[in-house]
């Protein structure tokens, strides 16, 4: 049983030939009438027949021309950041473009669409404006095929309200598809909301940032905008992303979470452990773990930290004439001659002394657990000590070197450094505008390591939110999030939303994610937390898979001529036969091929759970407004 009629839109409209001659027919009746002795009691019901039946034909001609001219697509539209105020009057809703809800007729029509040249259908422009369709159609220069979009002759601003967003959203498409174009129209709706965005660009678009600073500008305060850029630190903000914590387990983490992966885990855990009891150790001493510092004490050892810490344990524990004490000063007359074995040269004899009192003197029940923790470390063996950190020191130096150190680790008491300090508490309180270009085309291993840092500080912030349960909502927006993301960030993806984070992540294919994540599973396990998808236009085929899962199937039908034709020629008889049979299948909502035909900035979206719509989105330029206020002035 069919679930809709068979529609054949891609044809001659040959209702149009009907309804001239219906036309004319109407026209020839009075004039006949006048001639001819016939009276008008039947004449003018003929001719009312004729024009009603010649107006029926007119319509339904008028529906094929119309759907065919819309074939000719639609050229991508410029606007200012005034006209998107205008199609988006309510911040708390989302704008995404112009377009339509998709339809199974539509399916059904791109399917068909597949079969002809749909060339051969296109309508002159003298006819299109005669038609109404006063539209810019798609330039034949154009990527993309335009009859995508002109399935539907009707489009209209698209909307969705902002708690559809939650859950999160994916963009994706390939190289010059319009993926920016996208960030840059949502970013604007989140800034122009009052949200605190923070823009993560691993290959830094100038358009892009133009484009916030054009909407911070014009809708927050001009000290809004901040800059990240390990290229040129002089022009950007100085940031800790070891600032906020609520457990120094948590520093820990975030530095493993930047670590390379191996197949045991045994160097990651080490590299945590290995982090964890320089933290635990600087905490104890009142001071402010940063990167440079954990850098400091990893790679040349503990024993600063460790000396440190015994001398303030024993001050506290022994009393103030705690050095007379005549265990203790016997073992510091033997480290000064040398008495007792010196693990590192970086062991001053005083805290050898202090070790050996502490392990030999010290009852268990009084023992502190960070010291036993950095007398663990202090007595390893150095050499396999830095073959089992391997791992951990490379990534710690690419943070801690030159200018970049001194960024991500900055001295508030450095007075040649007039750079504002900022962290995510303090950039999510006076609600900012964070760009931060990791500049990652000529060193994408530090770019990567600084942007894993900083989502693996969010995550870490989202669960103070969620712990407080009182936050100002966050638009995050990662792009080429392959670059980047790691564990926190699946984290952001999954609990966000309870934390009021907004994600959208942008990404070229399925591949690159696969191959960050190590696998195609933990891809799709990862893009299984976003609710939203929008396909721009994409060549992968496994990314087109992904895409067309989601979209889901319809039922589309199909159609089967038969023609039979026979003759007897001793009998003289002939015999005809003629068939039609309209079968229906289960086929893609949106043909996978169809995802790498799209024109730029149209896009193919899955949102509010399961809406499916076609739209396009326009482009953003400052420019325009500009102008427009040259104009008035």
């Amino acid at each position: 049983m069919l679930t809709r009629p068979y529609e054949m839109p891609w044809r001659t409209a040959y209702e149009a030939y009907a309804a001239s001659i219906w036309m004319v027919s109407a026209l020839l009746i009075p004039a006949l009438a006048l001639i001819s002795d016939r009276p008008w009691i039947i004449n003018l019901p003929l001719m009312l027949g004729c024009w009603l039946m010649g107006t029926r034909r007119a319509k339904q001609a008028l529906v094929i021309l119309v759907i065919r001219a819309s074939l000719s697509g639609r050229a991508m539209e410029v606007i200012g950041p005034s006209r998107l105020e205008q199609l988006c009057p309510h911040p708390q809703d989302i704008f995404l473009g112009f377009g339509f809800e998709w339809q199974p007729v539509h399916s059904q029509r791109l399917y068909e669409l597949a079969k002809v040249n749909y060339r051969d259908f296109l309508v002159s422009p003298q006819l299109l404006r005669l038609l109404g369709q006063d539209v810019h159609p798609q330039p034949d220069s154009e990527i993309g095929l335009p009859y995508i979009h002109g399935v539907e002759p009707q489009e209209k601003p698209l909307y969705r309200p902002l708690q559809n967003f939650e859950g999160g959203t994916l963009l994706v498409g390939t190289t010059q598809a319009g993926k920016g174009v996208a960030l840059a129209c949502l970013i604007t709706q989140a800034i122009r909301r009052g949200d605190v965005v923070i823009i993560i660009d691993p290959k830094n678009s100038q358009r892009l940032k133009r484009i916030v600073q054009h909407a911070c500008a014009k809708y927050r305060r001009a000290d809004t905008f901040l800059e990240f850029h390990p290229a040129f630190p002089e022009r950007g903000i100085r940031i800790d992303f070891t600032f906020n914590w609520q457990k120094p387990t948590e520093i820990a983490s975030r530095i493993q979470s930047i670590m390379p992966p191996d197949t045991a885990g045994a160097f990651s855990a080490f590299g945590w452990d290995a982090v964890n009891v320089v933290v635990q150790g600087l905490v104890d001493l009142e001071e402010r773990p940063n990167l440079i510092k954990l850098t400091k004490y990893i790679e040349g050892g503990i024993e600063p930290i460790l000396e440190a810490t015994l001398r303030r344990y024993l001050e506290t524990e022994l009393g103030p004439g705690w050095r007379e004490v005549p265990e203790l000063k016997k073992l510091l007359q033997d480290a000064h001659r040398g008495n007792i074995r010196r693990p590192s040269e970086a062991s001053s004899a005083d805290l050898l002394a202090f070790v050996v009192y502490y392990e030999q003197h010290v009852p268990q029940a009084k023992r502190s657990k960070v010291i036993d923790a950095q007398v663990r470390t202090f007595r390893h063996n150095r050499e396999h000590y830095q073959k089992i950190t391997a791992n951990l020191l490379p990534v710690l130096s690419m943070l801690t070197s030159g200018d970049l150190g001194r960024t991500l680790s900055p001295d508030p008491f450095d007075p040649k450094d007039l750079r504002p300090i900022m962290n995510l508490e303090k950039i999510e309180q006076a609600g900012h505008v964070l760009y931060m270009c990791l500049d990652s085309l000529p060193d994408p291993s530090v770019a990567s390591a600084i942007g894993a840092l900083a989502l693996a500080d969010q995550a870490a912030r989202a669960g103070m939110r969620y712990n407080l349960g009182a936050y100002r909502r966050i638009a995050l927006f990662v792009d080429e999030v392959s670059n980047v993301i790691n564990q926190p960030l699946i984290e952001i993806l999954n609990k966000g939303a309870e934390g009021g984070i907004f994600t959208t992540c942008a990404m070229q294919t399925l591949a690159d994610l696969a191959k960050r994540l190590g696998s195609e599973a933990a891809a799709r396990m990862a893009l299984g937390n976003l609710n939203n998808l929008i396909a721009l236009r994409t060549k992968d085929r496994p990314t087109q898979d992904f895409v067309v899962e989601t979209f889901g199937k319809t039922a589309i039908h199909s159609m089967r001529v038969g023609l039979n034709q026979g003759a007897d020629t001793h009998l003289g008889d002939f015999s005809s036969s003629y068939s039609t049979q309209i079968s229906e299948s289960l086929e893609e909502t949106v043909p996978s091929d169809v995802l790498g035909k799209l024109p730029n900035l149209q896009y193919f979206a899955s949102v509010s759970g399961g809406r499916l719509v076609k739209g396009r989105f326009p482009i953003l330029d400052p420019a325009l407004d500009r102008e427009l206020m040259k104009e008035a002035t």
